[in-house]
C-alpha cells in the first residue's frame, strides 16, 4: 500500500451493489476506492462514479489483470458465475477478495460471527453469503446459543423489487442455496430454509426478515436475551438494523422480525438489502486491512 492509511478498493461491477459499495467507501476513513469497473460506460453506476471522480473502466476484470498494483482489496459484486471465473485469475494476482456474491468459493463471513476467525485463518476469498444471510444468521446463531439442538430454520426476506438488479435476479436459486447452507455452517441447524420475496409494492417496502426457529422447550427470557445483544452488535456496523419483533413463540415455533432500513447513499432508504450486505463488507475490510498478515504482504 501507498499509505497505511489508506486502503485502495477495486470494485468489479457497476449495478446497484457495487455503486453503493463505492460511495460507502468513499466516505470511509481509511479507505479509497481507485477503480469501478465494468463493461458498460453509459451505466448509471459508472456516470455516478465518474462524476464522483471515481477511476473508471469498461475491461472490467482485465483492468486489475492490466495494472494489479492498482488496488490491495477487489470487491467482486458481479454475479455467481463470474466470480467463479475472476477468483482464480485474482488468486493468481495474490489479491485479497471480498465476494459480494453468493458463489459460495470463500470463507463464508458474517462479521458480527466470524471476522476475525476468517482475518486469523489467512483467508484471501471471503464471501459476504447474501443480504438475508446477513440479516437472519446472527440472530439465527444466538438462538442456537441458547439451544445448541435446533431441528429446523426458516429465514425469509422481502425486499423492495426496485432493490434488485440483475445479478440478483439471475443469482436467485444460488442466493437460496447459499444461505441455507451458510445458515447450517453457522448455527449447526439439521435442516435449514431460505425464502426471497421481491415485492413490487409502491411505494417501495423497507426490507425485512422473519426468521423461524424449531426447538423443543425453548427457554424464552434466555433466547431474547441473546437476541438483543446481537441486534446491538449488529448495529455496530449496520446502524439501520432494528429488531421489529422480539423473540416470541407462535405455532411451537420461535419467531422473531428484523428490519433494515438504509443509509440512502446510492437508492434511497428502503433498499436495506444493499445496506446490511455493504455495510459487512466494509467492516471487514476494515478488519482485513488492520490484520499483521495483510500489512507484511502489502509492504
Amino acid at each position: 500500500m501507498t499509505s497505511p492509511h489508506k486502503l485502495k478498493i477495486a470494485i468489479i461491477g457497476t449495478g446497484n451493489i457495487g455503486t453503493d459499495l463505492m460511495i460507502k467507501v468513499m466516505r470511509t476513513q481509511g479507505m479509497t476506492c481507485t477503480l469501478f469497473a465494468g463493461r458498460n460506460f453509459n451505466s448509471t453506476g459508472m456516470k455516478r462514479a465518474n462524476a464522483l471522480g471515481v477511476p473508471i473502466s469498461d475491461r472490467g476484470i482485465e483492468a486489475i489483470v492490466n495494472n494489479p498494483a492498482i488496488c490491495d482489496v477487489v470487491f467482486d459484486c458481479t454475479s455467481a458465475n463470474a466470480h467463479m471465473e475472476h477468483w482464480p485469475i485474482l488468486d493468481k494476482l495474490g489479491k485479497t477478495v471480498i465476494d459480494m456474491t453468493p458463489a459460495k468459493l470463500g470463507e463464508l463471513c458474517v462479521p458480527a460471527l466470524n471476522a476475525e476467525e476468517c482475518v486469523a485463518t489467512g483467508a484471501r476469498n471471503v464471501n459476504m453469503v447474501t443480504c438475508g444471510g446477513q440479516a437472519s444468521i446472527p440472530i439465527a446463531y444466538a438462538i442456537s446459543q441458547v439451544h445448541s439442538h435446533i431441528e429446523y430454520i426458516e429465514v425469509a426476506s422481502s425486499i423492495a423489487s426496485r432493490s434488485a438488479g440483475p445479478a440478483t435476479r439471475q443469482n436467485l436459486d444460488e442466493y437460496i442455496e447459499t444461505t441455507q447452507d451458510a445458515l447450517m455452517a453457522l448455527t449447526g441447524a439439521k435442516h435449514t430454509k431460505a425464502i426471497l420475496i421481491l415485492n413490487p409494492a409502491m411505494p417501495p417496502i423497507d426490507m425485512q426478515t422473519t426468521i423461524y426457529a424449531k426447538i423443543a422447550n425453548p427457554d424464552l427470557p434466555a433466547i431474547q436475551a441473546a437476541v438483543n445483544a446481537m441486534v446491538e452488535k449488529i448495529k455496530q456496523y449496520v446502524p439501520g438494523y432494528k429488531l421489529i419483533l422480539p423473540p416470541t413463540i407462535q405455532d411451537n415455533k420461535i419467531v422473531v422480525t428484523v428490519k433494515v432500513v438504509g443509509a440512502g447513499d446510492y437508492l434511497p432508504q428502503y433498499a436495506g438489502n444493499l445496506d446490511i450486505i455493504n455495510c459487512a463488507a466494509i467492516a471487514m475490510a476494515e478488519l482485513i486491512a488492520k490484520s499483521a498478515s495483510f500489512r507484511e504482504s502489502s509492504t
